[in-house]
């Protein structure tokens, strides 16, 4: 394949994609978008994960006359199925579906065909003049046998504008066949893969005061960004380099590599540098790196550079060990929206699914749906719906948390009415029987998203494993969060009056736990014992102490360790015009005072990620001025 649609790429450089039957099939789709993707050519994949009986009727009733040229499964005779039509074979079909368990479409190889007749052939059908059957397998359960065409004719259609034996156009038709070489060089095409100028670390990292954060263990985040108060970056691609430069060598300095990695959270300046950003990305995350596959991923514009934190900030989720299941489709079909290059629609590790960012994209166009921001979360439930069921769960069943980022673009009412559709079309329909409890969800107002989407959703998932053994002895040796120090004996005393209204939290089995956490204005005001805040850095430090004392309280009433501590980020809004910097410092100290409790390290790296947005809450109104984000996992 690779062979022919290189040499095509040569005689008609205009070829864009290639359009392939594949159902259900993950060897024929991967082998053709390996091909696709090495050529600079888009898989269409319209057929991808549709009914395969409702494909069948359709294609009978859109007057595709096939008939079986092999056989080969229970059910399907050599000596009474061959040459059959498939509208006559139709019920037999169903029927062996029933019984057995075939594809009716033939997708696991069942049976194949020839197409005699379909719209698409204008001026002539084709006729079987003769055959044989040559039986290939005799076997008594599943015999194999194959129908070999011994003559055909063409018979014109009535109402062609052409004349089948007309010379002229046989002459054109036999113009358009070639005779492709079968030694063509396949580095020739590879290695016109697009990529950077080589940048080494000392140069990308030159003047670039770069900073990183490390949660738990086994499964944990690795946070980089740039301290920048002064405003002297070089522009994106120059931080971006930087810091995915600083995050490769932390990975190499623990023996691991972006093959380790999960998920990635990329947080840019502009959104009108995506495709510079996306550039430098594939420059450092490929699939030669990633053997297991790439990592999903989501993609916001923050305002890094108003708070000093230059134009890139990353955060990555890593396992140690090299253990996951990536669902990575980049044929454009009508399933779910396509991942065309170094990111998939989601990655499993252990009990955990994590989801890409899913926009309000039509599949097969990949284009926004009209109708605004209420339309676009529709179709984004549904997406993420369909990349859900790959996995066998479902985002009505199995959520654990519900991250919504909506524009900055978005007027107060379509917020109200975001939450609105959120609640009549996800929440009411909730299904918790198997997770216990409703999902946390927390809302993010974005400089502006991918696309120009008004909003994106990025749901993490529990889909159950049988490692119960394995998860018990996990849980024994890892222990409980200690609350021994006197910061959090005197945090506690002064915080009981305050109750847990602010907080949201979902634990699954004693395994997984998530929580938010929301400081809104008249909790601070509560917590800072004052009548008016002025978002000061004492003022901070005071909120910051709460939002640790909460946390540390969740840990501990659900018997999580610091270790188990996947992801933990702390939202702030920039219209309190508070530099990222001053918040880092605020809970850098705070989490000193809990004397290990609550920071678990000695190296002086941070387990939290300050996150600057516009605005975040848990309601789509985002009036927190700080909202945390935490998720703790046994798996």
């Amino acid at each position: 394949m690779f062979v022919l649609l290189s040499e095509i790429k040569r005689q008609i450089p205009s070829i864009s994609a290639v359009s392939s039957g594949a159902i259900a099939s993950d060897y024929q789709r991967l082998r053709v978008e390996s091909v696709c993707s090495r050529l600079g050519l888009v898989s269409l994949a319209y057929l991808w994960k549709q009914d395969q009986t409702l494909l069948l009727d359709e294609m009978i009733r859109r007057g595709i006359v096939a008939i079986t040229v092999k056989v080969a499964t229970m059910g399907l005779k050599p000596s009474a199925h061959l040459g059959k039509e498939l509208a006559e074979l139709k019920c037999h079909l169903l029927q062996m579906n029933k019984s057995y368990g075939i594809n009716v479409c033939g997708e696991g190889g069942e049976y194949e065909t020839l197409t005699l007749d379909c719209p698409l052939f204008h001026n002539a059908r084709i006729v079987l003049d003769d055959f044989e059957v040559i039986l290939h397998s005799p076997d008594s359960i599943a015999p194999v046998g194959i129908l070999h065409p011994l003559a055909f004719h063409l018979e014109h259609k009535p109402n062609s504008s052409d004349i089948v034996g007309d010379s002229s156009i046989v002459q054109e038709n036999s113009s358009c066949l070639y005779e492709v070489d079968g030694g063509i060089a396949h580095n020739d095409v590879e290695n016109k893969q697009q990529t950077l100028n080589p940048v080494t670390t000392a140069d990308a990292c030159t003047n670039i005061d770069l900073r990183i954060s490390k949660t738990g263990k086994k499964l944990f985040s690795i946070g980089c960004w740039i301290q920048d108060p002064c405003s002297t970056s070089e522009g994106l691609k120059a931080d971006l380099v930087a810091v995915l430069s600083r995050i490769e060598n932390q990975l190499k300095e623990e023996g691991l590599g972006w093959v380790n990695v999960l998920y990635v959270h990329l947080f840019i300046s502009s959104m009108e540098e995506f495709g510079l950003a996306n550039e430098v990305y594939m420059s450092f995350i490929t699939e030669q790196k990633c053997s297991l596959g790439v990592p999903s991923r989501s993609t916001i514009e923050l305002p890094l550079v108003q708070v000093g934190l230059g134009n890139a900030y990353v955060e990555v989720l890593v396992a140690n060990e090299q253990v996951k299941r990536v669902l990575h489709v980049q044929s454009i079909s009508c399933w779910a929206p396509s991942c065309i290059g170094p990111y998939s629609q989601a990655t499993l590790h252990g009990d955990i699914l994590y989801m890409a960012g899913q926009l309000g994209l039509d599949p097969p166009t990949m284009k926004l749906c009209p109708g605004g921001p209420t339309a676009e979360l529709e179709l984004a439930l549904q997406n993420s719906e369909a990349v859900a069921n790959a996995f066998g769960c479902s985002i009505f069943s199995s959520a654990i948390h519900f991250l919504v980022y909506c524009s900055a673009h978005l007027t107060s009412s379509e917020k109200e009415q975001v939450e609105h559709k959120l609640h009549s079309s996800y929440i009411t329909h909730l299904d918790c029987s198997n997770t216990g409890s409703y999902p946390t969800i927390l809302y993010v107002l974005a400089s502006y998203l991918p696309k120009g989407a008004y909003v994106e959703i990025k749901p993490l998932l529990y889909v159950p494993t049988n490692d119960d053994g394995v998860a018990t002895r996990e849980l024994e040796a890892r222990g409980s969060w200690t609350a021994s120090s006197e910061a959090f004996s005197g945090w506690s005393a002064q915080y009981s009056d305050l109750n847990d209204s602010c907080c949201q939290v979902h634990t699954i089995g004693g395994r997984i736990c998530s929580a938010v956490i929301s400081i809104t204005d008249d909790i601070a005001l509560k917590i800072c014992s004052t009548e008016q805040l002025y978002h000061s850095e004492e003022h901070m430090k005071a909120l910051a102490r709460f939002c640790a004392f909460k946390l540390t309280k969740i840990l501990i009433d659900n018997d999580f360790s610091c270790d188990t501590i996947t992801m933990l980020r702390f939202y702030y809004s920039v219209e309190h015009s508070v530099a990222a910097d001053v918040m880092s410092r605020v809970f850098s100290q705070t989490f000193a005072e809990l004397e290990g409790g609550g920071s678990c390290r000695t190296d002086g790296v941070p387990i939290f990620n300050i996150v600057p947005v516009s605005a975040s809450g848990c309601s789509a109104s985002m009036n927190d001025i700080i909202s945390c984000e935490l998720l703790a996992s046994k798996v």
